[in-house]
């Protein structure tokens, strides 16, 4: 059932109620808690919180109870989500009609004279050909839903505009919001235009919220939280690292200079000597910069992109700022969160990853989000070797309808890409990067497949596919079912567990034959 009303359908309803806030493994989940957690706190609402890895974490007693199941969706999203009626129908009267028709007919008494079509059987043929066209129908509607996947409006702004219709809205939550929203862009799953509308939609909440607190007595505080508008570089973690190192591991300068290559990083070389800037500079951190060349920085690399056909090096972002000294970009919090949130690294205090990613989200434990952001430095360093590995020893191959790459045991870093987020920047990088290097047109708009060791003892491996990387794209990925009619068809061994479908686990000893029958599919 679609909730037309959040407040009256959801919100009214739960928050009488014990709840069990179970919160899937990505960033913009774990921002929607926290604002859940906040309005949560506001009513003294009891809940327990619960991380979910995939489907069957959420246990059979939830697929039990589909009056219960309600889709928080924003009216303006064109998602294609099909009734509850057309889907749920019951069909037992029907069947139960039938039933009796035929206990009616065992009891009459045989006629010698019948006719060839009496009444009784017209009507039964009738019910039986409703009840087949409902079938028909039904599965042709879940099939035109299914064959894609695509991602509306991040949970975390749908659940600030609940806080903001109850006036309930802190800055805090409006910030969770931003990130989520930042972290459908960083992993590429919405559009551009998309993203940029729902830029514009909450720099209008960050103009509402910074006008009201000009007066506060607070506003100056060391404890202060202001928001900003951003017209940023797309270079990650730049304010955190150096500059040079935040280039060579940015998706975007990485694939449009080819870095791997030595030509590559010729044309790096030029392209810091046009901006004028000493390597001195750019190679120590970028706080330690001179003050006179961070203050031009973003507007001399804006025009010297230009000329290497970088047009779009700036983004439309947002900017916090905790205090006098910490700044964060929205997309900082996103890489900080993701790498603590899949972080294969022990940790001493036995902390779960779950909860460390929770922490970094709160202004009040920095500390963690300053790790988060030194474990995404490692996690960036590790994709962008694994990307010029792979052009480089050409493990990246054509199988017609789409392109595969395939990690092998034994490869650096193989354990990180072993966790979706991880592995969905990887795919990200290395699309984009093969797409800029290739000379082969066509594999410049194939999707791509690929696959990293998951379990070395069950000899299992994680499959990922993404779609083509093109400016038209409208981010529908098609793999979930296709990897589903694959596995079917080769009754190859497969858990679809993950969320994102177009993930799965599957068994080693498989992967040829299922490769097969997914080239045979897509042709």
């Amino acid at each position: 059932m679609f909730v037309t009303d959040i407040r009256k359908e959801f919100y009214d309803i739960v928050v009488n109620q014990r709840v069990a806030l179970l919160v899937s493994l990505d960033v913009d989940a774990l921002c929607a808690c926290k604002v859940l957690q906040a309005l949560f706190h506001c009513d003294q609402v009891q809940y327990t919180l619960v991380p979910v890895k995939g489907w069957q974490d959420l246990g059979t007693a939830f697929l039990e109870h589909k009056e219960q199941i309600k889709l928080l969706i924003k009216q303006d999203d064109d998602l294609g989500v099909p009734s509850y009626d057309d889907i749920f129908r019951d069909d037992e009267e029907e069947g139960g009609d039938q039933d009796s028709g035929n206990e009616s007919d065992g009891s009459s008494e045989p006629s010698g004279k019948r006719r060839r079509f009496d009444e009784e059987t017209l009507v039964c043929c009738m019910q039986l050909c409703q009840m087949f066209c409902s079938v028909v129908n039904r599965r042709e509607i879940l099939f035109d839903y299914e064959q894609y996947e695509y991602h509306g409006t991040a949970s975390a702004v749908v659940l600030f505009e609940l806080a903001w219709v109850m006036s309930k809205d802190t800055k805090d939550m409006l910030w969770w919001a931003i990130i989520g929203l930042t972290d459908q862009w960083v992993h590429d799953r919405i559009t551009h235009m998309k993203y940029v509308t729902d830029i514009a939609a909450l720099q209008r909440h960050v103009s509402r919220h910074n006008h009201c607190n000009e007066d506060e007595d607070n506003s100056l505080s060391i404890d202060c939280m202001r928001i900003c508008f951003e017209y940023d570089l797309r270079l990650s973690l730049y304010q955190h690292w150096s500059l040079y190192e935040s280039i060579c591991n940015s998706c975007y300068t990485l694939s449009t200079f080819k870095l791997w290559s030595i030509q590559g990083q010729k044309k790096l070389q030029e392209f810091l000597a046009d901006m004028g800037l000493p390597l001195k500079q750019v190679r120590q951190k970028f706080n330690s910069m001179d003050i006179a060349i961070k203050e031009n920085l973003r507007d001399v690399i804006e025009e010297s992109s230009n000329k290497y056909g970088m047009k779009d090096i700036r983004i439309q972002t947002f900017g916090v700022h905790f205090g006098f000294k910490n700044k964060f970009l929205a997309t900082d919090v996103v890489h900080a969160a993701a790498a603590l949130l899949e972080s294969v690294e022990k940790d001493e205090s036995g902390t779960d990853n779950f909860i460390k990613a929770l922490d970094c989200l709160s202004r009040s434990n920095l500390d963690q989000l300053h790790r988060g952001i030194e474990l995404a430095k490692k996690k960036l360093m590790a994709i962008q070797q694994t990307v010029a590995s792979c052009i480089c020893t050409h493990l990246i191959l054509s199988q017609g309808p789409f392109l595969y790459c395939c990690l092998m045991e034994g490869t650096p870093d193989v354990k990180l890409f072993s966790k979706p987020l991880a592995l969905t920047l990887l795919c990200k990088y290395l699309l984009k990067s093969f797409a800029r290097s290739t000379r082969n047109k066509r594999c410049k708009i194939l999707p791509l497949v690929m696959a990293a060791p998951l379990d070395v003892e069950k000899g299992t491996v994680i499959v990922m596919g993404i779609p083509p990387e093109c400016e038209t794209s409208d981010k529908k990925n098609f793999f979930g079912r296709a990897f589903e009619k694959a596995a079917e068809s080769t009754s190859s061994r497969t858990l679809h567990d993950n969320f994102d479908m177009s993930i799965i686990e599957l068994k080693m000893q498989d992967r040829s034959k299922f490769l097969d029958a997914l080239v045979t599919l897509l042709s």
